[in-house]
């Protein structure tokens, strides 16, 4: 069997067993086929790979200007591919085991404090279509914590008003269900029955949201929405479409919410990606203490 037949293997497992979003399933994709185009290059097959080619791969990465983060992401899809291969007997050994992983360090997401979040959830006004679909969207993200890349993907039958949930798929095979909360379910409503069809007259178009087209509305799109509201919020933080959802996880925990739940909720494969919210929490609680304790 060659090496693109692995590979092949390796994917279909990932898709079929792992139900991972989009943008990870491409990142394990891309890191993989430029392994294999390494390999190739010194004509080095699949079963003659060593701990010592993998090392030097990484060196190579290093050497052409790839940042730690993306060198650490590399290994990990090297060794998620022979850990496949060995668990299906391909192969005998591991030659990607107790390889360790360039320390990266961890930069910590901006997050909004609850009043700068009402304040940038209060600045779309509802007097004409954009200002209603704006709201509606803005009150989702905070409500949800989902991924822009979800949000302009939702479907009409995504959101059921009666329940109050959503349910998010973001291209894999799993969904999840999130709940809307009151809020959100209000401004959703007042778009869908009163201001949508003025931007989509299109009966077949299922999308929740869509720009004045009547089309899909991209992440760029969105962005320019996220940037026009925080101006006019004059918030002087940098905000990006995705501070909603790191607010939402850090806004749950201060009110006791689980990691779990929260790991659940915003689609986390690994229970490590959601500890940072924790970290983020610890340093706010250092802050008030440091502030405020008259011993501090």
């Amino acid at each position: 069997m060659i090496l693109m037949s692995y590979i092949e293997l390796f994917l279909d497992y990932l898709i079929i067993n792992k139900e991972l979003a989009a943008n990870t399933l491409e990142s394990y994709k891309r890191d993989i086929r430029q392994f294999e185009d390494y390999l190739r290059e010194y004509a080095l097959s699949l079963e003659k790979v060593t701990k010592t080619i993998i090392i030097t791969y990484l060196i190579t990465l290093q050497k052409t200007g790839k940042a730690t983060s993306t060198i650490s992401r590399n290994l990990a899809s090297i060794r998620s591919f022979y850990q496949f291969m060995l668990n299906e007997r391909y192969i005998d050994t591991d030659p990607s085991a107790n390889l360790e992983s360039p320390k990266v360090k961890k930069k910590l997401p901006s997050v909004l404090t609850k009043k700068e979040v009402e304040l940038l959830l209060e600045q779309p006004t509802i007097v004409d279509a954009k200002g209603a679909r704006d709201k509606a969207m803005l009150e989702l993200l905070y409500a949800t914590g989902i991924r822009v890349s979800e949000l302009i993907s939702l479907n009409l039958d995504d959101v059921d008003l009666n329940t109050g949930l959503i349910t998010c798929r973001n291209g894999g095979i799993k969904s999840r269900s999130i709940p809307l909360g009151n809020m959100a379910v209000k401004y959703i409503k007042i778009y869908l029955n009163d201001y949508r069809r003025k931007l989509c007259s299109n009966k077949n178009n299922q999308l929740l949201f869509v720009n004045f087209h009547g089309q899909k509305m991209t992440r760029q799109g969105f962005w320019k929405i996220i940037k026009h509201y925080t101006a006019k919020a004059n918030i002087k933080k940098s905000i990006t479409p995705h501070t909603l959802r790191h607010s939402f996880a850090v806004h749950l925990i201060e009110n006791g919410a689980d990691l779990q739940s929260i790991q659940e909720m915003l689609g986390h494969s690994d229970i490590s990606t959601t500890q940072i919210y924790s970290k983020l929490n610890r340093n706010k609680i250092k802050e008030v203490y440091s502030k405020t304790h008259p011993r501090a």
